[in-house]
């Protein structure tokens, strides 16, 4: 076996100063001090919104709460299909199938849950959906819940939640109204 030369390089001793770090601490607080002084000598100009009585508008894009879809005769576009429950990386969503009574629709989802403490917000749902079901453009980013059962969303919440710009959602594709038997 080889014997491996190791080169030692001296450090530099440093002093008592040095050792505290106090002069690199007070050189980051006088820069926070300087900024906070800053900010509060110009209250005007800060980007701060009155969060309860004021909310921020979303981006499009933005992945918020999720909502269903509807038909233009109110019935929800879901077919019961199981893809979105099934590309889901959380297995968040729950989806009961049900038959239809119309024979023109052959199921629907009789329980639809999003359990939102497990879910990531990824899209996935969305983009597996074969019908466009399911959206997560509601624009809604405050969850908040007193008790673990209340961020379990059901079908009911999901089917009355609004699209935050209703003016540039995507159009209604593929999913007319189905006659009466």
């Amino acid at each position: 076996m080889k014997e491996v030369q190791v080169k030692k390089i001296p450090r530099e001793k440093l002093n008592f100063w040095e050792e505290t770090y106090l002069l690199p601490i007070f050189q980051g607080m006088s820069l926070t001090l300087k900024h906070l002084l800053k900010n509060i000598s110009n209250t005007e100009q800060m980007p701060v919104l009155d969060y309860p009585l004021e909310k921020k508008t979303m981006p499009p894009g933005y992945r918020g709460k999720h909502r269903l879809t509807q038909r233009d005769d109110g019935t929800v576009k879901c077919v019961a299909c199981m893809m979105c429950a099934t590309v889901c990386p959380a297995l968040c969503i729950h989806i009961e199938a049900a038959e239809h009574e119309n024979p023109a629709i052959e199921k629907f989802p009789q329980v639809f849950d999003i359990d939102l403490l497990r879910c990531v917000y990824c899209g996935y749902c969305v983009e597996a959906c074969p019908c466009d079901a399911i959206r997560m453009d509601s624009g809604v980013y405050t969850i908040f819940a007193s008790k673990r059962e209340d961020f379990v969303v059901h079908k009911e919440q999901l089917l009355n939640m609004q699209a935050q710009y209703p003016e540039t959602a995507r159009p209604k594709q593929g999913m007319p109204p189905l006659p009466n038997p």
